[in-house]
């Protein structure tokens, strides 16, 4: 595996291979006296986050504080199994979210209906969280540490049960997936391309852009992203989602007309066909060949965009 990245006043990010993938999914490490940890992906990327915490000379029994933004799976499926490692560790959730790790059986039921035979490798085992060690976080509360505080946002758009985590120290802010997922491979083409990520059930475009615009008040100098990585430049990508939230919209919207008489399932094909196409044209002039790496990437999110744009334009028209 990847050493672990450092980033700037304490922060570092390790890669825990979400999916087998390197540069998908990120758990962040505070370090300071009460160690922090923000993510922690699926079960199957646990061993990657424990031996990244070795690799930066940290034990796990020395963790006090597990954060996650919400609780898809990708983010929070592994949170038991890696609490089972840390026996002195709390683990901080959105009030929505708090049933779920208590009682992952939902969770569970949705995922196996979404990826049948598939799930076990991905997601297997998920394991309950005591409920003696859940704390939940509301809107504007915040977690004090020894030399930094973390105060969290509610920040819907992408799920009910997302918050978004502001650390003091660096003045970064840790967004899981509501304003996006970047794609640091693209980076060799000097390009930050940074996605909406419209994923069922709970997607909503006007959330989503009254939580960038919260975000972007807070004045912070870098965006830690669930997938994958730091941007420094968050002017960028708040203008990124801006243009690009509405365009996924357009094209999607375009291709259900033209498939209103079809069944749900080319109907989802049509869009995830249309935002495919979107998305590629703009990284074919930036001269990015169609069989780069990043690709793997952009199929599978076009793939649960689609799904979750078609959800939400139906509870519209409903």
């Amino acid at each position: 595996m990847s050493k672990p990245i450092g980033l700037s006043n304490g922060v570092s990010l390790i890669d825990v291979y979400d999916l087998g993938l390197p540069k998908r999914t990120g758990s962040y490490v505070i370090h300071d006296e009460e160690l922090t940890v923000i993510e922690t992906s699926a079960s199957p990327s646990v061993p990657y986050l424990l031996e990244g915490l070795k690799q930066l000379d940290l034990k796990p029994e020395d963790v006090k504080h597990i954060i996650v933004t919400h609780v898809h799976l990708d983010h929070a499926g592994g949170v038991g199994l890696f609490l089972e490692s840390c026996p002195n560790a709390t683990v901080h959730v959105h009030p929505r979210g708090r049933r779920h790790l208590a009682d992952p059986s939902k969770l569970i039921q949705g995922a196996r209906a979404v990826y049948g035979d598939k799930f076990d490798k991905l997601f297997d085992p998920i394991v309950p969280v005591p409920e003696a060690r859940l704390q939940e976080q509301e809107d504007g509360s915040q977690l004090k540490l020894q030399d930094r505080e973390l105060t969290f946002y509610d920040t819907p758009g992408h799920a009910k049960h997302h918050f978004s985590i502001h650390d003091s120290k660096s003045n970064s802010i840790f967004t899981g997936d509501t304003i996006g997922v970047y794609y640091p491979d693209l980076l060799e083409f000097d390009e930050e391309l940074i996605l909406p990520s419209t994923s069922p059930n709970q997607f909503d475009p006007e959330s989503m852009l009254e939580s960038l615009s919260r975000i972007e008040r807070l004045k912070v100098n870098a965006i830690n992203f669930g997938h994958f990585g730091q941007s420094t430049n968050p002017e960028l990508v708040y203008k990124q989602i801006r243009n690009w939230l509405p365009q996924f919209l357009e094209v999607s919207e375009a291709a259900l007309v033209e498939q209103k008489d079809a069944d749900l399932e080319k109907q989802i094909a049509a869009v995830k066909s249309a935002l495919f196409k979107l998305v590629s044209s703009h990284l074919d002039q930036l001269g990015v060949p169609r069989e780069h790496k990043v690709y793997q990437f952009i199929n599978m999110d076009v793939d649960v965009c689609a799904l979750g744009i078609v959800d939400y334009i139906a509870k519209v028209k409903s």
